[in-house]
């Protein structure tokens, strides 16, 4: 019965970590998994009905949001909005997909201008927006998915009091759905995307249809839009001051790049110059963009003209559904129906899209900077984890869509910001001076917009620093839990590091720890008296010495290169290089044992001062209480004390 059990839960542990690569330490993986299979990619346009599933997704719910921020002037704002996508959002993300084809976004443009625990506190920090994005993309409209499914008029007396059971089985279905498997789901996007676009050609058709055979609808219109604010300077000018509240309209340029991983590539392609894919992507965004503005401006235009403005306020008919009160008043109640199952539909698989793009930041960052367990590498952990983070939102603001707008408009313009930032720095370097001003001017724009947002709907911010801090906090307490890692992936040496480790593996291999000081030979001939004196070995025994130079102490897994050296005419030194002294020469030990098949010993002196202020000094800056630390990470990666490398502390 035991026996069973652990098959079962050996089958469990590999169908959960299926995909997941091993982090290539120079030993077997305890639990080998399902190697990830190789993917040749998908159509451009197959993607762009991925990615459509979150952007033409917003058309359920942003003519209300406009209708809301702006009122009558809901057509004109919106055309700022449209100029703004055609002529910011998109040359900015066109020129992302060419500085990051792999889907990684601004973050890893903006990654690559610092270094350090501030450039990956910089990283975190737009992690933090882009989960808050991502994630409020997935609750927000299964939402609104539920909104339009309990206000049907057929189903609104069996279902008013159940839109939160309702939003929480969406996002459940949606996690459901990436656990089997999602690259086939690219199918279902183009078939919900195309009924979906198809319906809403229906009812903006019959809504203009109504709107210029009822002449006086437009009259109206402009009547009371003239009575309001006068002359068209001043409505201009009100457009341009609620444009920030119209954001949502650019959510679809983020999860466009974070897909781009999907997109098939020419045959000539390289994984260091993928035109294919990028020339295939910029159709991807294009085309989106294109589709989208001229949906925001017919739908904006005749639900603005054709509902009346009471019906957009919370418990109005159109709050949150404005084309789906067209489509049944309009259209009958059978159409309104239909229309109603694919807004359900594409809402609730809009997340699919904002899943996809979690899946693919999350997983590249936060291991690699070991601010996350090994198996966040792998796709089946993170989506359960992402989909009780969904939940707990979902909770939190009561599956109401209006609530959750502020926070998801905050995190869309912050990763727009940084993009558009990003690209300006990227046409800086490359000494392309019109763009460069092109892109700073827009980068004003964006800026002015989030910091507008920020001061009129602060709940977003505080939402994502709420996430800011639950990202850092789970990462630093992710890197302690894992600091005795052996976090070295490869080790390497040169031809004269392994001529010195083939002369001592002869005799006993003896390693001394050096930290390089004048590197003069007063140095290494008072090092070796005092290991002698402190060990009590021989004089006839030899040494060599190891030199780790510490380079950027914030990674946390990288190779280790191994060069040897002879000083002064008789002093043989192995430099290395690495993040962490006590994980590269553990790495070192390990590597010497393997290809020798002899235990080496290594000798350390006593570092100074006080431990835990050492063992910070590690966890920061990659050094302190070396020799302990050096010996921890040989325990946890050796169990066996007979085959471990031999510490020697004088």
């Amino acid at each position: 019965m035991a026996t069973t059990d652990h098959a079962r839960a050996s089958r469990l542990r590999a169908w959960m970590l299926e995909g997941l690569s091993d982090m290539g330490k120079g030993r077997p993986a305890q639990h080998p998994v399902k190697p990830e299979p190789e993917h040749k990619g998908q159509r451009w346009w197959r993607v762009m009905c991925l990615t459509g599933v979150d952007y033409f997704s917003t058309l359920g719910y942003q003519p209300g949001i406009a209708a809301l921020a702006a009122g009558l002037l809901s057509p004109v704002a919106t055309i700022v909005l449209v100029i703004v996508t055609l002529a910011g959002a998109l040359p900015v993300y066109r020129r992302v997909a060419e500085e990051s084809p792999r889907g990684e976004g601004s973050i890893a443009m903006l990654e690559r201008l610092l270094s350090f625990w501030k450039g990956k506190l910089f990283v975190l920090t737009l992690l933090g927006f882009a989960a808050t994005d991502f994630l409020i993309t997935i609750t927000l409209s299964a939402a609104d998915a539920s909104t339009h499914l309990v206000e049907n008029p057929h189903l609104t007396d069996a279902l008013h009091d159940k839109q939160m059971l309702i939003t929480l089985v969406l996002v459940a279905l949606l996690g459901a759905v990436f656990l089997k498997g999602f690259l086939e789901a690219i199918g279902v996007a183009v078939v919900l995307v195309g009924i979906y676009l198809g319906l809403n050609v229906v009812v903006v058709i019959a809504g203009l249809w109504h709107v210029f055979t009822a002449e006086h609808v437009i009259t109206d219109w402009g009547s009371a839009l003239t009575a309001e604010h006068g002359n068209a300077f001043a409505m201009i000018g009100v457009a341009l001051l609620v444009f920030p509240k119209l954001a949502l309209g650019l959510s679809g340029f983020e999860t466009g790049v974070a897909v781009m991983p999907h997109v098939e590539g020419d045959a000539t392609d390289t994984e260091e110059k993928p035109t294919g894919r990028i020339r295939g992507t910029k159709k991807l965004l294009t085309t989106a963009a294109v589709i989208m503005s001229v949906f925001l401006v017919a739908t904006s235009f005749i639900t603005t003209v054709l509902i009346p403005e009471k019906e957009f306020e919370s418990g109005g008919q159109a709050n949150g559904r404005a084309l789906a009160y067209l489509a049944h008043e309009y259209l009958g109640n059978a159409f309104g129906t239909v229309y109603d199952v694919s807004t359900i539909a594409i809402l609730w698989f809009a997340g699919a899209s904002a899943m996809a793009g979690l899946l693919n930041l999350m997983p590249r960052y936060l291991p690699r900077y070991g601010m996350a367990p090994h198996w966040a590498r792998a796709v089946r952990p993170m989506v359960i984890v992402f989909t009780l983070v969904g939940f707990l939102v979902t909770w939190i603001f009561d599956a109401d869509v209006d609530a959750q707008g502020g926070a998801y408009a905050t995190g869309v313009l912050v990763l727009i910001s940084s993009a558009a930032i990003a690209v300006t720095i990227a046409a800086r370097k490359a000494g392309q001076r019109n763009w460069t001003v092109g892109f700073a001017v827009i980068s004003a724009v964006f800026l002015y917009t989030t910091v507008v947002n920020v001061i009129e709907r602060p709940d977003g911010v505080k939402i994502g620093a709420c996430f800011i801090a639950g990202i850092i906090l789970v990462s630093l307490l992710s890197r302690l839990a894992r600091a005795f890692e052996l976090r070295v992936t490869s080790v390497t040496m040169d031809g004269m590091a392994e001529r010195f480790v083939r002369d001592i593996a002869s005799r006993r291999i003896r390693f001394i720890a050096n930290e390089p000081d004048n590197r003069d030979k007063a140095e290494y001939r008072e090092k070796i008296e005092q290991i002698r004196q402190d060990n009590d070995v021989p004089s006839q025994e030899d040494f060599v010495f190891v030199e780790v130079t510490v380079l950027d102490p914030s990674e946390f897994e990288s190779g280790l290169t191994v060069r040897g050296e002879v000083l002064h005419g008789r002093y043989r030194v192995l430099t290395l290089e690495s993040a962490s002294i006590p994980n590269a020469l553990a790495a070192l030990l390990l590597h010497v044992r393997d290809t020798t098949g002899c235990i080496p010993h290594i000798y350390f002196e006593w570092t100074e001062g006080n431990p835990f202020a050492n063992f910070l000094r590690f966890f920061l800056f990659g050094q302190g209480e070396v020799a302990p630390v050096t010996r921890e990470v040989l325990r946890e990666v050796e169990p066996d004390r007979d085959r471990r490398p031999r510490i020697h502390v004088g």
